[in-house]
């Protein structure tokens, strides 16, 4: 009777197993798809990145009203503090509803402002996924007058933290299985359209103190050339993951683990994250305000990779602009 109980029994779970297992193997075959379809359409990382960001002094801003008659902005700021001051014309939106936004546009080029240019950048390459021609802001309205610029000037420091350091080779990178994908969608551009809006709602960055207190909860990234890791040091236990970070490094990432990307200024990290985000690796995020946030007197002083640039009040960043803008009741506030 036993016997026969423990053969009811394993009977009763094959299915379960075969179901799971087919489940498991479907959302696999989903990665594959997505991954081959964005192959083919050239949705690299490094080609959606290519001329995303636009510095304020280099776009054709309206010198009587400081208007951006190129593009249609989108500030994604909070109603508060766009109302205390934005870019003329510009539409106020939140994050989550970008890509309805971004319908309204008339074909026209979309230009995404935020606080810093981070979470912007975010917006800007999920917006590229989705086929549109946009990009983001470079430091954000703490750019675009000096009344706004509160936002990087109090997150551009030297911070002082035993677990940055400023010697090492960076490890050998590791392989790990694909991230899986849930959905009842067969097409590449079906499971694209369908990621894209899920990551919208994801949460996708964190804050140095949280990264640099505790390194080893997370599998930490280091965005930026070899140079810049031997001229200023790196987060301790990073990997260094640039050339590498394509559709074909996509296997240097654990999906299973947290993971964060640190750059500069934490624009690009916004980028990567948003890119991985898509990819189904649903725990990646970016440190903000990168390692402006950690080593900022460094950078500005330095040469290698050209780090003055990517720092905040750095030369040739142009990250300070005197350009007018306007509050909610219409009220102009012209340079200074």
């Amino acid at each position: 009777m036993k016997k026969l109980l423990s053969l009811i029994m394993v009977l009763a779970f094959i299915p379960m197993f075969l179901t799971t297992g087919c489940k498991k193997e479907e959302e696999n075959k989903n990665y594959d798809v997505l991954l081959e379809y964005m192959k083919t359409n050239n949705l690299e990382l490094s080609a959606l990145m290519n001329g995303c960001v636009v510095g304020g002094s280099t776009i054709n801003a309206n010198k009587t009203d400081y208007s951006v008659p190129d593009f249609y902005v989108m500030d994604i700021r909070t109603a508060a503090d766009f109302d205390k001051g934005h870019i003329k014309d510009a539409h106020n939106v939140a994050f989550t509803g970008i890509l309805d936004e971004a319908a309204k546009a008339g074909g026209k080029k979309i230009l995404v402002v935020c606080y810093t240019g981070q979470t912007a950048a975010r917006a800007a390459i999920l917006l590229r996924l989705a086929g549109f021609t946009a990009h983001s802001l470079k430091w954000g309205m703490a750019s675009w007058n000096a009344d706004l610029a509160g936002p990087w000037n109090t997150n551009a420091v030297d911070f002082t933290s035993p677990n940055w350091e400023t010697t090492g080779t960076p490890p050998a990178l590791v392989e790990y299985s694909k991230p899986t994908i849930e959905s009842e969608k067969t097409t590449g551009k079906e499971l694209l359209d369908e990621q894209i809006k899920e990551a919208l709602a994801l949460p996708w960055n964190v804050t140095k103190t949280d990264v640099l207190t505790n390194p080893q909860n997370y599998d930490l990234y280091n965005f930026w050339p070899l140079v810049a890791w031997d001229a200023y040091g790196h987060v301790k236990g990073s990997f260094r993951l640039y050339e590498d970070m394509k559709l074909d490094g996509l296997k240097y990432i654990d999906p299973a683990s947290p993971s964060v990307v640190w750059c500069y200024t934490g624009q690009q990290s916004g980028m990567v994250s948003a890119w991985l985000h898509v990819l189904g690796f649903t725990n990646a995020k970016g440190m903000l305000f990168g390692a402006n946030g950690i080593v900022y007197n460094k950078l500005l002083t330095g040469t290698a990779d050209t780090a003055p640039t990517k720092t905040w009040k750095g030369a040739s960043s142009g990250s300070v602009n005197n350009f007018g803008y306007y509050d909610k009741a219409g009220t102009y506030f012209p340079p200074k």
